[in-house]
């Protein structure tokens, strides 16, 4: 029988499933592979095409493999098509090779994980991050921290309290992962517990819920703290009452005398604990008309009068700042507390700190805000800005690049 005619009559590809199904989470954007494993997976992809051999893997068992590769289809039409190359062995030795193509539908289905998040209440752990302060500086030097390095991605829900804010997750590695970011990234200390909601004595299996609580240092920027005796001693002999210009992962003080400045650890802090004197709500504007240079003389101790009053930073008119503020940033999606008309007090204070400090700047993602016109900055005297070098582009993906059907492509 010549090859043409063995072609016609003889079809190697019986018996293999010519369609299927795959199932695809569009929540989390992952695959089905049976029985109960969902795996990530790009369309086109090794991982994508090896789902979906295997399942007509028993099919092919009774043929050669050559090649398989994927059809372009439409990323919108819920198909994949595989192109296959098989071989078998058929009459009197001969070797027939075909190619044919299976298609698959892919079906949309929620999986386990997404379902809990949907749900809200489902948790395994809780991490509670409190501060007790009067005000929230560090929370929003913390949140945008948290959204720079994309923290915030595996939370099942954020809430926000008086004091603080809570952290939910599905599973307690996650909840571990973001303490370990905060004893990073700010003074804090941390206990943690845990609480058993089921025990399943056949498997010997425990479910617990966890509970990790946070407790940052009660400093602010802007802050008049008193240090015990022996830290102050530590510390250089710097003088007992100091200004905190800034808390990153340590806390900056300064001696407003000497202008001596010293950094403390969260695990300095915690042995030597101190409180705020007078807190940033407490400050009252000045307007300097002369300086005038006093050399001191050494007298006896306590000889000579000194001025009560501590310089804290320099102020500007506020409203001009609000109109000429050219730049955003982003906030965490959370659940909110009645809105307070001080929020936004302190949040303007937290976005003028960031125009006063490079240094807590370089750690937080600033974006353009294209509704507010770049004016050229002539005023020395003025208040700081940011630079347009520092700040990035918000995108937003608002229309598809290849335009409706029968548009021209967008090239700009």
């Amino acid at each position: 029988m010549c090859v043409g005619c063995l072609r016609a009559q003889v079809d190697i590809t019986e018996g293999i499933p010519k369609q299927g199904t795959v199932h695809f989470c569009k929540q989390c954007e992952r695959y089905l592979q049976p029985p109960g494993t969902w795996i990530q997976c790009s369309l086109e992809s090794r991982e994508l095409l090896a789902l979906c051999l295997k399942k007509i893997k028993a099919s092919l068992s009774k043929v050669r493999l050559i090649d398989a590769g994927f059809i372009w289809t439409e990323p919108h039409s819920k198909r994949l098509k595989l192109k296959l190359t098989v071989q078998k062995e058929v009459i009197n030795g001969a070797v027939l090779q075909q190619v044919f193509m299976v298609e698959y539908i892919v079906q949309s289905q929620m999986c386990e994980d997404c379902h809990r998040i949907e749900a809200k209440d489902f948790w395994k752990a809780v991490v509670q991050v409190r501060q007790k302060t009067l005000h929230k500086k560090t929370f929003y030097y913390l949140e945008q921290l948290i959204l720079k390095h994309k923290l915030h991605q595996n939370t099942l829900r954020i809430k926000e309290i008086h004091d603080g804010l809570d952290f939910y997750y599905s599973s307690k590695q996650q909840a571990q992962k973001m303490v370990d970011f905060l004893q990073c990234t700010v003074p804090s200390r941390s206990k943690s517990s845990q609480r058993l909601i089921s025990h399943d004595i056949h498997s010997n299996v425990y479910n617990y819920k966890s509970t990790f609580s946070v407790e940052i240092v009660p400093i602010c920027k802007d802050n008049v703290v008193c240090l015990s005796p022996k830290l102050a001693q530590s510390l250089g002999n710097m003088s007992q009452i100091c200004v905190c210009i800034r808390v990153t992962s340590t806390i900056h003080l300064i001696d407003p005398r000497t202008l001596q400045i010293a950094e403390i650890d969260g695990n300095t802090y915690w042995r030597h604990p101190f409180n705020s004197l007078f807190h940033p709500k407490q400050l009252e504007e000045f307007i300097i008309m002369d300086i005038n240079r006093v050399h001191e003389k050494k007298k006896g101790a306590g000889a000579g009068a000194r001025s009560n009053k501590v310089l804290i930073k320099k102020s500007y008119d506020r409203t001009k700042r609000q109109r000429r503020r050219n730049w955003k940033l982003k906030e965490l999606e959370r659940d909110r507390e009645a809105p307070d008309t001080d929020d936004e007090r302190q949040y303007q204070d937290f976005l003028e700190d960031l125009e006063e400090d490079e240094a807590i700047r370089k750690n937080v993602n600033i974006y353009r805000n294209a509704d507010i016109p770049v004016e050229s900055d002539t005023d020395e005297d003025g208040p700081p800005r940011i630079s347009l070098a520092e700040m990035l582009e918000d995108l937003h993906i608002s229309q598809d690049a290849t335009g409706g059907e029968g548009a021209e492509m967008l090239t700009e």
